[in-house]
Order: C-alpha cells, then structure tokens, then sequence
C-alpha cells in the first residue's frame, strides 16, 4: 500500500477537514465543515475505486450544505431515497452498505436534529464510515473516523455538561 499515493493524500486532507469539524460546538460550523471534508472524501473514494463511498460522499456534501439552509422533510426524503437507490445500484460488495448506512444517519441526522443528538446519530454514521473505509484500505479514513469518534464524544460529554443538550 502506497501511504503518499494521490488517492491517500486527498485521505489525509479529509482527516484534517473531518477532526476540525467535529470539535465545533456550534451546529452550523460543524455542518459546513463536514461538508467539505465530505468534498475530499469524494475525490479519496473515486480514487481508490469505491463508486459507491464516492457518491454518498458526494451526496453527503450537498446534503450538508443545504442543511444549512432548510429543514425540509421533502429535501430530506429526497436525500434519503437518492442515497438508497443510487448507493444500492452503484455496489460491488456487501461492503457498500456501510455507506449508505451513514448516508442515510447522516441525513436524519442533518435535517431532524441538533446538539447532542445530532451529534449522537453522526457518532453512528462515523462508525458506519469506519467499516467501509477498513473495507476500503483507506489510511487517512480509518483514522479520520476512528479520531472523529473520539473528538465528537468528547464534544458531546463538554456539551452535555454545559447543560447544551439542544
């Protein structure tokens, strides 16, 4: 495995991206920050030749910048329904439904929550992250999303002792 190929580069940057985010406390520096490591991941995933991470990245990036702007229920099943369909006529291997997985977290996730249980469902998506990025043999995504769940727990334990469970 090559540790400075262009494909585990673009994995490092993700990394960056992803811990920098999840150390915000405020909900929408969080969502534009994961947003954009979402960006890198795209390119990370396309480059180690896993179509369906790439897209639900992609996907998951779009998803996170209109977050930003709406809560829509209608934006949110379309988001939904386009990562189910799409994520499941993209796959290789079983391996795929890990992303979709955190696909679909991360869109409830988005949409319907705040504070701790938004971070709380992401936890779940950034352990579905992890499975696919093992499966994947991405180095900078099995440590981004292996440093991510411990940087978002230690934001969730500073949060719910500030009493900001919302």
């Amino acid at each position: 495995m090559d540790f400075f190929s262009p494909a585990q580069m673009v994995g490092y940057l993700a990394f960056v991206l992803g811990v920098t985010a999840f150390a915000q406390r405020i909900d929408w520096k969080l969502k534009s920050l994961i947003a954009v490591e979402c960006l890198a991941y795209t390119v990370h995933f396309a480059l180690l030749g896993n179509p369906t991470a790439s897209f639900s990245a992609g996907l998951s990036a779009v998803r996170m910048f209109a977050s930003l702007r709406t809560r829509s229920p209608y934006l949110a099943g379309f988001f939904l329904a386009a990562n189910i369909i799409l994520g499941v006529w993209l796959a290789t291997s079983w391996t795929a439904l890990f992303s979709i997985a955190a696909g679909c977290s991360g869109t409830v996730a988005a949409f319907f929550l705040t504070g701790i249980r938004l971070r709380g469902l992401l936890f779940f998506a950034t352990l579905c992250w992890l499975g696919n990025n093992i499966a994947s043999g991405s180095i900078g995504g099995t440590l981004l999303e292996s440093i991510i769940a411990v940087v978002n727990g230690a934001t969730m334990w500073r949060l719910w002792r500030e009493g900001r469970t919302r």
